[in-house]
């Protein structure tokens, strides 16, 4: 009998978690851990913050639920008012979600709205990326680029046109400017052969995560397409799950290039592990539309309780408060500093991508090709057990549509200090120095197994 009614991901048995402070974790038998990956890139202030713990505990002396359609909340208000003003007002509505998921999926439900509002519901159709994440349920998962998750769905999701974007590392074009204009002018004759009149909006991260292990764009692309969708009549929803409240050193990945969406998603860091929360940010007049026709219809149940919004508060306030995004930036640049010489080490390192605290290891078969390893390898799990064995966390993808490639992202805490990034590096090096002994030189290659 399964020792355990739970199951997640198949895998080997897991450590029993005990207790965490900071940056650490323990596990049952005592071993430590540094979170490399602020867990699934959430724990953005790490673990067993007092100052969080007492907002939470103050919140839970007042009312911890309260239902929308009864009662308003202070807590949901203020922490609107914050999220508003850290977009210095350009999006001016907030409703609050429990999930990254749930906030991408309330932006395309309230995109469409917006249009059958207007008279135009023809405007049902999305494009994204390949390779993209956008979320589990059905709807982000119908706009998400990775075919693994997508396949089993695929007849009961309701795809999006997935177009490429750009690729700084893998391209064969003349130049980036070059590419870049490629990939525009192939995402413009997509979208026209397609219908511009069809869609309904174009939805994007600023920086990839989980799927593309920290692909960039840069700004001629995000004007390009924001320009793109003007003319097309549709929306821009920008994923900020993932780079949203100061991941990459801003307190919104967009506003590292100066394009600014109609429609945002955040959530992850905006709980920072301690509490679910996530928020779709919008322009008023789409909000306005969709309510002057009847109403958003739309909602979750546990969508601004006071709990949560009040966790989110905390969390803004503490990140002003230590100014945090300042150590963001001078971390981020020691980080990306001692990836970049262990790429120079380690020749299978094939690229070191990110912005901020959000960086991206590529694993390569060949560094002149760019080959990745045979699939079938699993190299990018391996590295993830071999790093755990010497005490740090990182996050494993397959960079190649989730069918080939491998990368991980590091992403520790954003209150990390400079002697927990030596630190990591410090694990890292160890890690990778035995992936090079022990699985680069081990024989047959199909024979290793994560």
């Amino acid at each position: 009998m399964d020792p355990s009614p739970l199951f997640y991901q198949a895998g080997p048995a897991l450590p029993e978690i005990s207790h965490a402070q900071g940056v650490y974790l323990w596990d049952e038998t005592g071993k430590q851990y540094l979170d490399g990956c602020s867990g699934a890139i959430a724990c953005n202030l790490g673990h067993g913050r007092n100052d969080i713990r007492d907002a939470m505990l103050a919140q839970l002396d007042r009312v911890a639920f309260t239902y929308r359609t009864q009662f308003e909340n202070a807590p949901a208000v203020a922490l609107a008012q914050a999220l508003v003003a850290l977009t210095h007002h350009h999006l001016e509505k907030v409703f609050f979600v429990s999930s990254g998921s749930e906030a991408v999926e309330s932006a395309l439900k309230l995109a469409r709205q917006y249009f059958v509002a207007r008279g135009e519901p023809q405007r049902r159709r999305f494009v994204s990326l390949r390779p993209s994440y956008h979320g589990s349920t059905l709807g982000a998962l119908g706009v998400t680029g990775y075919e693994p998750l997508e396949a089993p769905f695929r007849d009961i999701a309701i795809g999006s046109l997935k177009v490429a974007g750009p690729d700084f590392y893998r391209h064969d074009d003349a130049d980036d400017s070059r590419h870049v204009a490629r990939v525009l002018a192939d995402t413009r004759a997509a979208i026209e052969a397609a219908g511009p009149d069809t869609i309904a909006a174009f939805v994007l991260e600023p920086v990839g995560g989980a799927s593309t292990g920290a692909r960039m764009l840069d700004q001629t692309y995000l004007e390009g397409i924001r320009t793109l969708c003007d003319e097309t009549g549709c929306l821009l929803i920008l994923d900020e799950v993932l780079t949203g409240i100061g991941r990459t050193g801003a307190w919104f990945a967009y506003q590292h290039y100066g394009v600014t969406p109609d429609l945002l998603a955040t959530a992850k860091g905006l709980g920072a592990g301690y509490y679910p929360v996530g928020a779709v940010l919008s322009r008023a007049d789409i909000v306005e539309t969709v309510m002057a026709s009847g109403g958003f219809q739309h909602g979750h149940t546990y969508a601004g309780n006071p709990l949560a919004c009040a966790t989110g508060l905390a969390v803004i306030e503490a990140m002003q408060r230590e100014r945090v995004l300042d150590n963001v930036s001078a971390r981020g640049r020691e980080l990306k500093e001692g990836l970049l010489a262990l790429k120079a080490r380690f020749p299978w390192v094939g690229d070191v991508r990110g912005l901020g605290l959000l960086w991206g290891v590529e694993l390569v078969a060949d560094a002149d090709s760019k080959a990745p390893f045979p699939a079938e390898q699993n190299r990018f799990a391996l590295i993830t057990v071999l790093a755990k064995e010497e005490g740090l966390l990182i996050y494993p993808r397959r960079t190649l549509d989730g069918v080939a490639g491998d990368h991980f992202l590091v992403t520790p805490p954003l209150t990390i200090d400079a002697a927990g990034i030596a630190e990591l590096l410090t694990r890292l090096e160890r890690a990778m120095a035995r992936f090079d002994r022990e699985v680069n030189s081990a024989a047959p290659a199909n024979a290793l197994t994560p």
